[in-house]
């Protein structure tokens, strides 16, 4: 059973038909399906040609549009905004566009369907498919670039951070650049596939809705771009903490180091001095101690003069 369908007057009035005829008596037919329907894909192969009919229930998709006699196939993908979902796992939408019928079909909740969905219901629906289209285009450009704004901010916050050398790196750097490599995932192929549609030559496209969607199509290019700058920003952003942290590592080992090459030969001579063995130089004179621990002393002062003179410190 479809989640919804109208017919639809040229005029933008909507009205759910009582009959199960792939086409009404309105300007188009929208049929609105759950592919988990059971009874989806007995319905769709008896009323489409096998190719249209064959798109709609691939189980795998990735953006599209093709044509087929005077009929489009597009698969789209939209922001995932449904509760307790990752937004970057973006969800498929899958159509078949004609000039009589305008079939789509999903797996999980697509908000810029429910909004032409709840236009329908409030008699203000798109007034033919390429109309349909251009709202349904537009809704989902709309929450990718919103989803990106969102990207962008966290970028400009860990750019911030970076001003505070001594500021660890963000917990959700990694999350955040893995999110871009989904998204852009998806994008790009839809970004040629929005660019497609919008040159397609077929009656069910007008010059007005195409132009339309030429200008969606190009906003869906600029947020591939803007994917590609964030994801080379939080690169560098990555690098620069890596680069503290490198530091910090350098001058903390650098610091053992001209520790250790102090030590070492106050270490061999306390060694030295300490085994017993009969005949050891100063062991029954009362000021051996003292002159010993002044020898290293002054062992000491002569070690840091050196490592300034080679300039290690």
């Amino acid at each position: 059973m479809a989640i919804c369908v109208f017919d639809i007057s040229a005029n933008g009035t909507a009205s759910v038909p009582t009959d199960s005829d792939l086409t009404g008596n309105g300007r188009y037919r929208w049929w609105h399906y759950d592919m988990t329907d059971p009874e989806f894909a007995g319905w769709v192969t008896s009323h489409l040609p096998p190719i249209p009919a064959g798109a709609l229930l691939q189980a795998e998709t990735r953006p599209r549009c093709d044509t087929y006699n005077d009929g489009l196939m597009l698969n789209l993908r939209g922001i995932n905004m449904n509760k307790d979902a990752v937004a970057d796992e973006m969800i498929s939408l899958r159509l078949w566009v004609a000039d009589d019928v305008l079939i789509t079909v999903r797996r999980r909740k697509v908000f810029a369907v429910d909004a032409i969905r709840a236009a329908c219901e409030a008699g203000n629906a798109p007034k033919d498919p390429a109309t349909f289209l251009e709202w349904l285009v537009d809704g989902l450009t709309t929450r990718v670039e919103n989803h990106i704004d969102t990207i962008e901010q966290l970028t400009d916050f860990y750019e911030t951070d970076l001003e505070d050398t001594d500021t660890l790196p963000p917990r959700d750097l990694p999350v955040t650049r893995r999110s871009i490599i989904r998204l852009r995932r998806y994008l790009e192929p839809q970004r040629h596939a929005l660019a497609k549609l919008a040159a397609i030559n077929l009656p069910i496209m007008p010059e007005p809705n195409a132009m339309q969607l030429r200008e969606i199509a190009n906003r869906s290019t600029i947020a591939v771009e803007e994917l590609d700058e964030l994801r080379d920003r939080l690169t560098s952003i990555q690098g620069e903490h890596d680069n503290h942290v490198a530091q910090r590592q350098a001058r903390h080992s650098y610091v053992l180091s001209v520790a250790a090459a102090l030590f070492l030969p106050l270490s061999f001579i306390t060694g030295l001095f300490g085994v017993n063995l009969a005949g050891m130089i100063g062991a029954d004179h009362p000021h051996a101690f003292a002159i010993l621990c002044l020898s290293m002393l002054g062992l000491s002062v002569a070690m840091v003069a050196i490592l300034r003179w080679i300039r290690w410190i």
